[in-house]
């Protein structure tokens, strides 16, 4: 059956990784523009920290990943399993798990990655000359924290029909039901 150890220790990850992202998003870069003597603008920006928040929730994440996959021996490897419905399930669930953690990892890097990007230039200030300072987007770290949920329920999901498709396979005290070829 599935180990309640990986299952928990998934889950705490997963936990971690969202409450990472939900604050990353709650503490994204501002910024505002300012004059210095010389008239020049520029754009001044807040705390940086929300970078890390979101750097943390994207190796959070990956570190659940990795257990789920080295746990289960990412499908791929080890004895086959079982026919029967959580053999199918476990391989829907494998492709869907890849497909929702490849999404938040792209949501929370490339949040991260535009977040710590602060524009550096000075420009002469007038209203024809207007200063952009560029900052992240509401909502690209929100979106991580919402995949890292559906990331998480999938992957438990996942390891759970993997653990019963796999401990079915070990008939224990059955016949082999094949033809011996042994000698007559």
């Amino acid at each position: 059956m599935a180990s309640k150890l990986v299952l928990v220790l998934v889950f705490l990850f997963d936990l971690i990784a969202f409450g990472l992202a939900v604050a990353a998003e709650r503490r994204r870069s501002t910024a505002e523009i300012e004059k210095n003597a010389n008239q020049e603008a520029y754009c001044r920006y807040d705390s940086d920290i929300s970078t890390g928040f979101g750097v943390g929730a994207f190796l959070f994440l990956l570190a659940s990943q990795l257990l789920i996959m080295v746990a289960s021996r990412c499908l791929c490897c080890g004895k086959g399993l079982s026919p029967g419905s959580s053999r199918a399930w476990a391989v829907i669930l494998f492709l869907i798990c890849w497909i929702t953690f490849f999404i938040a990892e792209v949501c929370l890097l490339a949040g991260s990655v535009r977040n710590a990007y602060h524009t550096k230039y000075r420009t002469l200030w007038s209203a024809n000359n207007p200063l952009s300072c560029q900052t992240l987007r509401q909502g690209v770290f929100g979106a991580g924290a919402a995949f890292i949920v559906f990331t998480g329920i999938i992957s438990e999901l996942y390891y759970v029909s993997f653990s019963r498709a796999n401990f079915s396979n070990t008939n224990h005290g059955a016949r082999d039901t094949g033809i011996r070829m042994g000698a007559l």
